[in-house]
C-alpha cells in the first residue's frame, strides 16, 4: 500500500510502500503517468537490461539475474527506511499480518491440534527475517495464510482416517521437504518465467475462492461450539454468535467512516488504517463486560512463553512426496501471485524485482517450518481487506494529487516480524488468551465479506445490474456485450465453484491443482471464445506492469 504525504513546493505526494499491500480504491490509485501538472516517467535506468528468457537452457540463471540487479538495491533498502512513515506502515502491516494468523492458529489448533498461536507467530518471524534480510523483494511479506491452512487440514483429516496413521507432524515434515525440493528445483530451472500467464483472470477466481473460505472458516469457528440447548454452555455459545456479529458490523462502521467526508482527514486516515485492531479490542472487551462475562465465552487457545502446541517438542520426521508435490503447485500459484499484486502497476517502483532467487529463498522457508514443526508462512494475498485503505480525500482533492516515488524498504517487514517474536512472552499471550472465539469468527466473516466486495468477479456482476443511466460514462465495461460479460464471469465461477466444491470432499488436497489449471485455461481456453481483442482487454489485464513482469520474461 501507498501512504500519501504532501509536501510544501507543491501538490505532489510521496508513497510509502507498506511491503504485501495493494489498494484497490479509485481514489488512490492514481496513474503515474499522467497527471495535470505533466507526465511523471518511471526511471528506465533501473529496468531490467536483460531481454533474455530463461527456460531450461541455462540453469540457475533467473537466480543470477535477479541477485545482480537487485544487489546494488540493498544499501538503500535499508537507508530509505529513514522516513517517519516507516513506523505507522510498520504498524499496519504488523496487525495486518497477526490479526489473519491469530484467526488461523484457531482454525489449526481446533483441527490438527498441533499447531496454535506460538507455531503461527514463529512461522511469521522465521519468514519476516529471511526475506527482510536476505530476499529480493522486500515489498512482499509472508505469513500464515487461508490456503495453506486448509492444506494442513486436509492432510490432517486424511491421515485420521488410517487404521495406523503416523504421526501428523512427522509426515507433515516430510511434505514439507518435498515441497522445498521441488522449490528449489523450480528456481533454477526458471520455471517461475511462467508467471507470464498470469492476469487478473486468475487472481481474481483465486481471491473469490479465499474469500468463500473465510466465510466458512467464521461458521465453522461458531458451530464447533455448538451445544445441546439445556446445556450451561448454550449461552455462552449465544454470546460468541452475538460478539461475531458485533466485529463484523464494528469492522464495516469504522471503513465507512473513514470513506466519508466526517472529522479531519488524519482520523479518517486512522480509521482505515487501524479500524481493524480497535474493532477486535473493543469487541473483545464486550464478552467481559457485564451479563456477557456471566456466559464466559469460549477464547482463544494459547500455550506458554515460546512453548509449540500440545506440550510437544520442536521435531520433524517422515516421507510424502505426492503432497510435497501438491504444496509446490499451491505455493508457486499463491506465493508468486500475491508478489506480483503487491508490486502492482499503481505503484512507481524503481528497484528491480526477483522472482525466481525469492522462490528459492521460499525453499528454505519452507524447509525450516517442516524441520521446526511450523505452519509453512508463503506470501500474505494482498487484496485483503484488513489492509486495504480506502480513499481519505474528496475527488476533488485528489485529482491535485501524484505518486512521485515509493520508499521500498526492508525495515517495516523486519520490524512487524520482530513484534511477532514479542507476542510469544507471557504477558502478550495471556492478552491473546482473552480474545473470544466469536470475535475471531466475526473477524472471518469481515475478510470474507470485504475481499468479496473488491473482488474483480463480484464488481463485473454488480456492474449487469447497475441503471446504465447512472453508470459513468468512462466505464470500461460499457464497451463490452453484456453477454461477453456474463460468459467470462460464468467461466471464472465454474473454476471457482470447482475448487471450493473439491476442498469439501475427500479429495480436497488436490485443490492446487485446479487453482493451477486456470492459468491454461486464460491462455488457451478463453481466447478461443467468442471475445473481441478489445473486449478481453477490458476484462482482464496483466497483474503487475511491464517494469515488475521483466524478471520472468514479460506480459501474456
Amino acid at each position: 500500500m501507498a501512504r500519501p504525504i504532501r509536501t510544501r513546493s507543491r501538490k505532489v505526494f510521496l508513497w510509502i510502500c507498506i511491503p504485501g499491500v495493494t489498494t484497490e480504491s479509485s481514489s488512490w490509485a492514481i496513474s503515474e503517468e499522467t497527471t495535470k501538472e505533466g507526465k511523471v516517467s518511471i526511471p528506465t535506468s533501473s529496468i531490467l537490461k536483460s531481454k533474455h528468457r530463461f527456460w531450461f537452457s541455462r540453469f540457475g540463471a533467473g537466480i543470477i539475474q535477479d541477485v545482480k540487479a537487485r544487489a546494488p538495491w540493498y544499501i538503500s533498502d535499508w537507508t530509505d527506511a529513514w522516513n517517519y512513515r516507516v513506523v505507522p506502515a510498520t504498524a499496519l502491516i504488523f496487525f495486518a499480518n497477526v490479526l489473519p494468523g491469530i484467526a488461523f492458529s484457531l482454525d489449526l489448533i481446533e483441527t490438527t491440534k498441533q499447531y496454535g498461536v506460538a507455531e503461527v507467530l514463529l512461522a511469521s518471524f522465521m519468514a519476516a527475517f529471511i526475506f527482510s534480510i536476505f530476499g529480493a523483494q522486500p515489498l512482499t511479506i509472508a505469513g500464515v495464510t487461508g490456503p495453506i491452512t486448509v492444506f494442513n487440514k486436509v492432510i490432517f483429516n486424511i491421515l485420521q482416517k488410517e487404521d495406523n496413521p503416523p504421526i501428523y507432524l512427522h509426515f507433515i515434515g516430510w511434505v514439507y521437504l518435498w515441497g522445498a525440493i521441488f522449490h528449489w528445483v523450480t528456481a533454477i530451472l526458471n520455471w517461475c518465467n511462467f508467471l507470464k500467464y498470469v492476469t487478473l483472470f486468475s487472481c481474481d477466481t483465486f481471491g473469490f475462492y479465499v474469500s468463500w473460505v473465510y466465510l466458512q472458516y467464521g461458521i465453522q469457528v461458531l458451530t464447533r461450539q455448538f451445544v445441546p440447548a439445556g446445556s450451561p454452555e448454550a449461552q455462552g455459545t449465544l454470546v460468541s454468535i452475538i460478539l461475531a456479529l458485533l466485529m463484523l458490523v464494528t469492522s464495516f462502521l469504522l471503513q465507512s467512516l473513514s470513506q466519508t467526508t466526517y472529522f479531519h482527514r488524519h482520523v479518517r486516515r486512522f480509521f482505515a488504517d487501524y479500524g481493524m485492531p480497535i474493532s477486535l479490542v473493543a469487541v473483545s472487551a464486550m464478552a467481559y463486560w457485564g451479563r456477557f462475562n456471566v456466559t464466559d465465552p469460549i477464547t482463544l487457545p494459547v500455550g506458554g512463553a515460546f512453548q509449540p502446541a500440545n506440550g510437544r517438542d520442536w521435531l520433524w520426521v517422515g516421507i510424502a512426496l505426492p503432497f510435497g508435490f501438491i504444496l509446490w503447485i499451491l505455493f508457486f500459484f499463491d506465493h508468486n501471485v500475491s508478489s506480483l499484486m503487491a508490486q502492482g502497476s499503481e505503484f512507481p517502483l524503481r528497484k528491480p524485482p526477483g522472482f525466481h532467487y525469492d522462490f528459492f529463498l521460499l525453499g528454505i522457508t519452507t524447509f525450516l517450518a517442516g524441520l521446526l514443526g511450523l505452519p509453512a508462512p508463503t506470501a500474505l494475498y494482498p487484496r485483503h481487506p484488513y489492509i486495504q485503505p480506502p480513499s481519505l480525500y474528496p475527488t476533488h482533492i485528489v485529482r491535485h494529487e501524484v505518486p512521485v516515488a515509493v520508499i521500498e524498504q526492508r525495515v517495516s517487514n523486519l520490524a512487524q516480524g520482530s513484534l511477532c517474536l514479542v507476542l510469544l512472552s507471557g504477558p502478550f499471550l495471556h492478552v491473546l488468551n482473552l480474545i473470544p472465539r466469536g470475535v475471531l469468527a466475526g473477524l472471518f466473516w469481515y475478510m470474507g465479506a470485504d475481499a468479496l466486495r473488491g473482488n474483480g468477479i463480484t464488481k463485473k456482476m454488480l456492474y449487469l445490474i447497475q441503471d446504465r443511466v447512472l453508470t459513468p460514462k468512462n466505464e470500461p465495461l460499457r464497451k463490452v456485450r453484456k453477454s461477453r460479460i456474463i460468459l467470462f464471469i460464468a467461466v471464472q465461477l465454474v473454476g471457482f465453484g470447482a475448487t471450493f466444491a473439491v476442498t469439501q470432499t475427500i479429495a480436497a488436497v488436490g485443490f492446487p491443482v485446479i487453482i493451477l489449471l486456470l492459468l491454461p485455461i486464460r491462455t488457451f481456453l478463453i481466447p478461443r471464445m467468442p471475445f473481441t481483442g478489445e473486449e478481453l482487454a477490458v476484462l482482464d489485464g496483466p497483474t503487475a506492469s511491464p517494469f515488475t513482469m521483466e524478471s520472468v520474461g514479460g506480459s501474456l
